[in-house]
């Protein structure tokens, strides 16, 4: 995987081949950033990656400027490849955390302006994800949930849906945060 932008642009990493991942594709990450940078100034946000994996999405906002990246995966072999790739890019934005995601959502008490999840394409609870998001008050005003999965799945029913873009067998879906106070 290749850093695409920000100070650590055109870094390579080389992940373990051991890992349990999926990484993001350079070329949908490519994608993404281009549609984040015309909805979000990343530099000096608060982002969470869910599922973090390989760290791939977490080395780009903090490439970016993101002012902290809290990175959370269950899998320890995910938890110290990222901290440690962090600690060698000197990315001291990037807190990992090795915890059950969704054990996480249900406890979190800070608040991010941009979410991003990649959970395990099989997995059954991706529809919970936005749902504990947005019940938990997890997404600052303005902030952005996005959820990566498999093309077949279709989340455009959540709460606080937007957008998908589909590249080829991935989709991101785009959440904004919702208020209670008024209609959208």
């Amino acid at each position: 995987m290749r850093i695409i932008g920000g100070a650590k642009k055109g870094l390579l990493i080389q992940a373990p081949n051991n890992l349990p991942v999926r990484p993001t594709t350079d070329r949908s990450k490519e994608s993404l950033f281009n549609i984040l940078q015309h909805s979000i100034e990343i530099e000096g946000i608060e982002a969470l990656d869910l599922f973090t994996g390989t760290g791939n999405i977490s080395y780009e906002l903090a490439s970016r400027g993101a002012a902290l990246v809290l990175s959370i995966d269950k899998d320890f072999g995910c938890y110290k490849f990222v901290k440690e790739t962090a600690q060698k890019l000197t990315l001291s934005q990037i807190h990992v955390r090795k915890q059950d995601v969704f054990t996480a959502l249900k406890n979190m008490t800070q608040t991010f302006d941009l979410i991003f999840a990649d959970p395990p394409y099989a997995l059954s609870d991706i529809v919970k994800i936005p749902e504990l998001v947005f019940e938990k008050k997890i997404l600052k005003p303005n902030g952005l949930l996005i959820v990566e999965h498999g093309s077949s799945l279709d989340l455009s029913h959540q709460i606080g849906f937007f957008e998908a873009r589909k590249y080829g067998q991935s989709t991101f879906s785009f959440f904004k945060a919702i208020s209670f106070n008024h209609h959208i």
